[in-house]
């Protein structure tokens, strides 16, 4: 056997998982085989086995399905996945119901596929380790708990009881297991996780799981429980409002556990092979897999950090201007030990600036989730001064002021002196170019632009932008400034509007040209939701400011005015610009903008909308609004990747789900074009071209792009 090795000593039977070449276990083609192979052994030598201990040589337990695998698998395969879950299955029934007991002797994380290995074990001994995660999170990846998941978590906690982790895979550790009854025992180390394995076998010659026992009943009961039928008649309601129907594995997994509650153990187990046969072999989950295992983990393990330099550890860093982002900034920073120093004009904007933490503080305070002291402690890792010579000795200065050129010079110029030997300094600007602004610096090799995304405390992604001259160094440093806040960092070239805000541009703006070509605004707004994005982009524009969108055009007209070019505006552009400079209609901050804000009551579109632009007599269809909306981003990604502003495709993918909102169910906005395949996005491209403008165009640097970045399993 090449992943698993067994031994027989004094009756005790141990299988331990040991994948060669590989820092965790997975449940790939080799370890499906002996896991077969070592089932066989068992059974063979049942006479002299008084008890089965699963171990692993890894750090970790198990770490689930082999996913490189799943990523190559086409629809014709179901049927053979299908025979494969079952014989895993099969292997694990064979080892349950031996009647020797078994013991799971769980040394570290146990996810997904891991985790349905250790709820093979009768009895589950888990070290004692907070950092330790357990669970199922499989739905993450477009997938259910197919390996028994499912069945033994529903039977282990009910109906009810089971639902958050595995509708929404939520994870545990080892003592919070122990609460659930999901574990029996908790080990200081490896030696005493294996003493209590031990123990237990020789106190309990014979072992079944509750569910064969003859008294067995689930825990709160089944469907035909009043109760638990209430609840399942408005469930699958619930579950459609939030996937939106774009996303099968909550629906699969709750009729997995509904179904299977309804039948024996082993029907059970059948009906949830069946759902996840289905669902391996689906594009959903391979996106969401590339989307959020392969890519997440290239951004998490430094995939576009340059390499040869040494870590960057922040001690102290500055932030300029007080206001939503740089209070956001601060809190951030704080919040992971970084002592922050926050600057303003005034004392009075600093501290306003730092009582947004204290806000943020006092309300995980009142809930339990933070100690006073850790609070003092945070809000004392901020200084709040209206005096830049406090800024000295930074390692890193980030100004986050309003988006204006002269400004950002002036306090790029004041600031920069108080850097400590080393420093760099950024620009959190989420429109003017990197290389424009480094122009004010002393060092412009050591400017990069660091854009946060509003609000700080809720937002992961964090674009990292080079300079013309900003160099590798600055950028292996910002990406560990940005790792050091528990963010995900992204890194691009500069141009203007960088990657995001350039690619949620093109969304919002083609949200508005629709409007002015005569389609229903609530057409627009709920076929963006039906399509998966959170917002519609009229609400986007209306809650950023329509009068922003306007100035970033009035600047982008003169900046390219000074290079001797003209810019010419989209039909998107022109409609928000008329909304703001003659209907007079600047946003939400201004008092509305395509919505109306009614006091006590809910925005509603604004009743003009309908009589200045619907047109009555247009025939729209839904689908062409739903793609307009989708491709036009995913057009721009290619576009960014064809221009070197993305240089990888995780940065893209990455980058539009977590940083514009990009329906995760894609994979991200690149995976999208992947997962409709090369040729069929380019056709449907092209007929969008034809329709709606030259948005839709691919050029062929573009088309070239695509085939280049796609990834390979």
């Amino acid at each position: 056997m090449k992943t698993i090795r067994y031994e027989l000593h004094d009756g005790l039977a141990t299988i331990t998982f040991d994948e060669p070449g590989s820092p965790v276990n997975t449940m790939c083609a080799d370890w499906q085989r002996d896991l077969t192979t070592v089932t066989g052994l068992v059974v063979r030598d049942k006479a002299l086995i008084k008890g089965i201990i699963l171990a692993s040589a890894k750090s970790t337990f198990f770490a689930g399905a082999d996913l490189k695998g799943t990523m190559r698998l086409k629809a014709s395969d179901a049927r053979q996945v299908y025979a494969e879950i079952e014989q895993t299955k099969k292997n694990f029934r064979t080892l349950e119901t031996l009647g020797v007991p078994v013991v799971s002797c769980i040394n570290g994380a146990a996810l997904g596929g891991g985790w349905e290995v250790a709820l093979v074990g009768h009895h589950r001994v888990a070290i004692d380790h907070p950092k330790i995660q357990l669970g199922l999170p499989e739905i993450t990846l477009g997938l259910i708990p197919g390996a028994s998941g499912i069945t033994k978590m529903t039977r282990l906690l009910g109906l009810q009881g089971a639902q958050p982790y595995i509708l929404e895979s939520r994870l545990f550790s080892p003592r919070e297991a122990l609460e659930l009854g999901l574990v029996h025992a908790l080990a200081i180390d490896e030696l005493s996780l294996r003493a209590a394995a031990e123990a237990f076998i020789g106190a309990h010659p014979q072992a079944r799981h509750p569910w064969d026992e003859k008294d067995y009943k689930m825990p709160g009961g089944t469907p035909s429980n009043p109760k638990i039928a209430g609840m399942l008649s408005v469930a699958p309601a619930v579950l459609r409002q939030k996937t939106q129907g774009l996303y099968p594995a909550p629906e699969a997994a709750l009729a997995a556990m509904v179904e299977g509650a309804m039948v024996d153990y082993d029907t059970a187990l059948r009906i949830e092979s069946r759902y996840l046969a289905q669902l391996l072999v689906s594009p959903v989950a391979k996106n969401m897999i590339n989307a959020f295992f392969f890519d997440m983990n290239a951004v998490r393990s430094g995939g576009s950090r340059p390499k040869d330099f040494p870590r960057f550890v922040p001690r102290k860093v500055g932030i300029l201007g007080a206001g939503m982002m740089g209070a956001g900034i601060a809190h951030a920073q704080a919040s992971r030990g970084i002592e922050t120093v926050l600057e303003d004009v005034s004392l009075e904007n600093a501290e306003l600036g730092k009582s947004y933490s204290h806000r943020l503080t006092q309300a995980r305070v009142d809930k339990g989730q933070m100690s006073i002291q850790e609070q003092l402690g945070l809000l004392d890792r901020i200084l709040a001064t209206d005096h830049p010579k406090d800024l000295k000795g930074c390692e890193l200065i980030i100004e986050a002021v309003y988006e204006n050129r002269e400004v950002k010079a002036q306090i790029t110029r004041e600031a920069e002196e108080q850097l400590a030997p080393g420093g760099f300094f950024a620009s959190n600007t989420s429109t003017l170019p990197i290389s424009s602004l480094a122009k004010a610096s002393r060092r412009p090799e050591k400017f990069v632009g660091i854009h946060f995304f509003s609000p700080v405390d809720k937002m992961k992604l964090v674009e990292i932008i080079r300079g013309q001259r900003t160099d590798d160094e600055t950028i292996a440093r910002a990406y560990d400034y940005v790792l050091a806040l528990g963010k995900l960092p992204i890194v691009v070239n500069d141009s203007r509007g960088f990657y995001t805000s350039r690619t949620f541009g093109t969304y919002v703006m083609e949200g508005a040209a629709m409007v002015g070509e005569g389609i229903p605004a609530p057409v627009i707004e709920n076929a963006a939701v039906q399509a998966g994005m959170p917002v519609g982009p009229l609400a986007v524009l209306d809650e950023t400011s329509l009068s922003l969108a306007v100035h970033v055009l009035d600047q982008t007209r003169a900046d390219l005015k000074a290079e001797g070019k003209s810019y010419e505006p989209g039909s998107g552009e022109l409609l928000v610009e008329r909304m703001v400079k003659t209907l007079k209609r600047a946003g939400r901050a201004s008092g509305g903008g395509f919505y109306e804000y009614p006091a006590g009551q809910r925005k509603r579109l604004w009743v003009e909308l309908k009589g200045l632009f619907e047109d009555p007599r247009l025939q729209w269809d839904l689908q062409d609004v739903k793609d307009r909306l989708l491709y036009r981003q995913s057009v721009e990604t290619a576009r960014c990747l064809a221009e070197g502003v993305l240089t990888s495709a995780h940065d893209a993918n990455i980058g539009s789900i977590f940083g514009i909102g990009f329906p995760a169910w894609t994979g991200g906005a690149l995976q999208f074009i992947y997962g409709q395949g090369i040729e069929a996005f380019e056709r449907r491209c092209d007929v969008l071209a034809r329709r709606f403008g030259r948005g839709f165009l691919l050029d062929g640097a573009a088309r070239d792009a695509i085939r280049r970045f796609q990834p390979q399993y």
